[in-house]
């Protein structure tokens, strides 16, 4: 009995961990869009904003010495006739090697344009940008006033700290995290539930919409 009560501890106190790491995940991308909202003369357009049928929101940590690796983790949300969905977590990574050091940081808002490009993220496997859907650097600030006419299918924005440069998404594959999802939800859920908006969020996922309407 003893050791059956230890086990059921351990697997709840794993359930816990997880339910945390996703959480503090759907916090870091609320705090990655409010900021990228007030960035001086470089913030997202409202108008981009209010025309989306979707955001991706992932922070890539990137780090070489002469080879290199990278990997992300995130949440991609989409709006439907009742609001914003609850979040369904999305995660890239990579390698490469060649004459390179450094690190960096680098938080990602992809802004999704049309209803394809968020059907592609629904589709619960993986999305290539570029590839799968069309990418254009998104317009910024007051110089986008007569661009905000979406010419992409996705929109990308990005913001980096650390030593590399040229930053792109291009070519990067994104895939739903299954697993993350199962344990931010408590079952078994499918990307396009929870991008429907069939799914209902918890309560911790309450930041992404609080500050999407602002």
């Amino acid at each position: 009995m003893r050791k059956l009560f230890f086990v059921f501890a351990m697997v709840s106190l794993a359930l816990a961990m997880a339910d945390a790491a996703e959480q503090n995940t759907v916090n870091r991308c609320a705090t990655i869009i409010r900021e990228f909202q007030q960035m001086p003369e470089k913030a997202i357009p409202r108008d981009v904003l209010r025309h989306a049928r979707g955001l991706a929101v992932m922070s890539v940590v990137k780090a070489a010495f002469i080879f290199s690796a990278k990997g992300g983790q995130g949440v991609v949300v989409a709006r439907t006739p009742h609001g914003w969905s609850g979040p369904s977590f999305i995660a890239t990574g990579g390698g490469g090697w060649g004459l390179q050091a450094g690190a960096e940081v680098t938080d990602f808002v992809i802004v999704l344009n049309n209803d394809a490009a968020v059907q592609a993220f629904s589709r619960g496997g993986n999305v290539t940008i570029g590839a799968d859907v069309s990418a254009a650097a998104g317009p910024v600030g007051r110089t986008a006033a007569g661009a905000v006419m979406p010419t992409a299918a996705v929109y990308t924005y990005s913001r980096s700290k650390g030593l590399f440069a040229g930053v792109s998404l291009e070519g990067a594959v994104i895939g739903t995290q299954r697993e993350s999802n199962f344990h931010y939800y408590g079952q078994p859920v499918r990307a396009d539930s929870i991008l429907s908006g069939t799914i209902k969020p918890p309560p911790g996922a309450a930041p992404l919409p609080r500050v999407l309407g602002r």
